[in-house]
């Protein structure tokens, strides 16, 4: 396997982290705040068509960004009264925004374009276009450092750099700010965060609008940068397979970042079964590649790689003693 096709698979990788990254990441913030979120996934999928059928219809991507964005936070506005205000269960909450979200996507895709529950194809500005860095197609004859700046590090859609660097950001802003001690303080004992006067609803609610907009970005970049629209189920389980990664990760954002890009890596490799049968020399099974990011979400789960412990409060709704 030559360098040129090891870069391939790693560009790749980086491409479906992405969505995975970016939803791990608002996972992140939710339950450090104690509000466990399993409705990652129908916050993406209403977001990637929102995206999807707002640029289309407006024709700029940007555009259709903002109403991702936007249609995100309108579920994470619903999660967020059923768990914090009312105090609801978080985990139905979590599972009826999925249900909502993969039902009202279809039937409204349907409704607008009469495509089998689809939009039609973008094109043009109503996609995120790779960006080629500075000096990429200079540098790409220098051997070693010139390939790997031109295949992997440039030509990539200004989504996945945002999301890249929100890595660094969330770190600092957990572990440098105010804020981030609080905020993993209302998630560890909310009974002190308050008797320090400090609101523990509104953290919660900051958290998980934070979530909201984090899920929107992956949910549009899914639809107007990885692809080019909005397909029925097209998050295919990706919420689901973010929140492994976080328990992989232990709540924290480099290693968020790490078990993403394994996970994305896996999806990769599913695509190019071809390579592995060369490289070991029998043939892989096709479908075996592709349940391998499930088979590991599995795992994770169970407990496999080790034991996670979650923030103390997590899902658990706070009651202010009298």
């Amino acid at each position: 396997m030559d360098l040129l096709t090891i870069l391939q698979i790693l560009d790749s990788s980086v491409r479906l982290a992405v969505p995975l990254l970016l939803a791990c990441l608002a996972g992140l913030y939710s339950e450090r705040a104690g509000i466990f979120d399993i409705g990652l996934e129908g916050k993406m999928l209403a977001a990637a068509f929102m995206a999807a059928a707002i640029a289309y219809t407006s024709g700029s991507a940007w555009v259709g960004l903002l109403a991702g964005i936007g249609a995100s936070l309108v579920l994470s506005a619903v999660h967020g009264v059923a768990s914090i205000t009312f105090r609801g269960n978080q985990l139905i909450s979590g599972v009826a925004i999925n249900f909502l979200a993969a039902g009202l996507t279809v039937v409204i895709a349907q409704s607008w374009f009469a495509q089998g529950g689809r939009t039609p194809t973008l094109q043009g500005d109503a996609r995120f276009e790779p960006i080629t860095l500075p000096f990429a197609e200079s540098l790409q004859s220098v051997p070693v450092i010139g390939p790997i700046y031109y295949e992997l590090i440039s030509g990539h859609s200004v989504l996945v750099y945002i999301a890249f660097l929100l890595v660094p950001l969330t770190w600092w802003v957990l572990y440098r700010t105010r804020f981030g001690l609080r905020l993993r303080a209302v998630g560890e004992n909310p009974a002190s965060v308050d008797t320090a006067g400090i609101s523990v609803v509104q953290l919660r609610y900051i958290a998980v609008i934070i979530c909201g907009v984090l899920c929107g970005l992956a949910g549009a970049y899914l639809s107007t940068a990885l692809q080019a629209g909005f397909t029925k189920d097209m998050s295919a389980g990706r919420g689901f397979i973010a929140l492994a990664a976080l328990i992989f990760a232990k709540w924290r954002p480099w290693h968020a970042l790490y078990a993403t890009l394994l996970f994305g890596f896996l999806q990769a490799l599913a695509l190019r079964p071809d390579l592995l049968e060369n490289t070991l020399g029998f043939k892989v099974n096709g479908q075996l590649l592709d349940a391998l990011p499930y088979i590991l979400t599995v795992v994770i789960l169970a407990g496999f790689v080790g034991k996670a412990i979650p923030p103390r409060a997590g899902g658990e709704p706070y009651v202010k003693e009298r």
